[in-house]
């Protein structure tokens, strides 16, 4: 059976433990040679693990003159894993603040509404005039054809088409009376080979 290839992971930590191991400096083509010899990695593989680690801040990197040099100490893992925490607990300690904060705020709030016989009463109202509106809507709903606002928009709709017509009967009788008088063309030849009926009716 041939031998399992490295998951990325490991690929991680084996490369990872050659910085931790020798505690040097690298380019990438160093590592590409040392990555399969003392490890097994893959060298095709090397330059995307070592990008993985970068972006993690697991090694650093910085360019001296033309070249791009990466490191790592096993004190640097610490360092972040501590920087993290210290983070973590920033925000802890910041959003215990405010839960305490909200809470003397709901505290306050329900202090200032204690409950009596006209608050009860308003919030049945309240809600008896927010149930009434729900049934309203769904009996606007049934009739959405009768509904105002469309009814409105069909309205403008028919007007738009109607300017509409009358703009094309105009240019049409215009048409008409030019070639009639310019050209003593019998209207009803010109009408014929328009396509239009003898039921035509100018509505402007």
């Amino acid at each position: 059976m041939a031998p399992r290839g490295l998951s990325a992971e490991e690929k991680r930590v084996r490369l990872l433990e050659i910085f931790h191991e020798t505690k040097d400096f690298y380019q990438l083509k160093e590592l590409e040679k040392l990555g399969p010899k003392m490890k097994g990695i893959v060298s095709q593989s090397v330059k995307e693990v070592l990008q993985s680690l970068v972006d993690d801040g697991l090694v650093q990197a910085d360019k001296i003159g033309s070249s791009n040099f990466f490191w790592s100490f096993p004190s640097q893992r610490g360092a972040m894993m501590q920087n993290r925490l210290d983070t973590v607990k920033k925000n802890q300690a910041t959003q215990q603040t405010q839960l305490a904060e909200v809470r003397a705020a709901i505290e306050v709030e329900q202090a200032a509404r204690t409950e009596s016989e006209e608050r009860t009463r308003g919030l049945e109202q309240l809600e008896s005039l927010r149930k009434e509106l729900e049934t309203l809507k769904a009996e606007l709903t049934k009739y959405g054809a009768c509904d105002p606002v469309k009814v409105e928009e069909k309205k403008r709709a028919v007007i738009l088409a109607k300017e509409a017509a009358v703009r094309w009967t105009d240019n049409y009788s215009v048409v008409l009376s030019h070639f009639t008088r310019q050209y003593s063309v019998d209207p009803d030849e010109i009408r014929k080979y328009l396509g239009i009926g003898e039921d035509y009716e100018d509505i402007s």
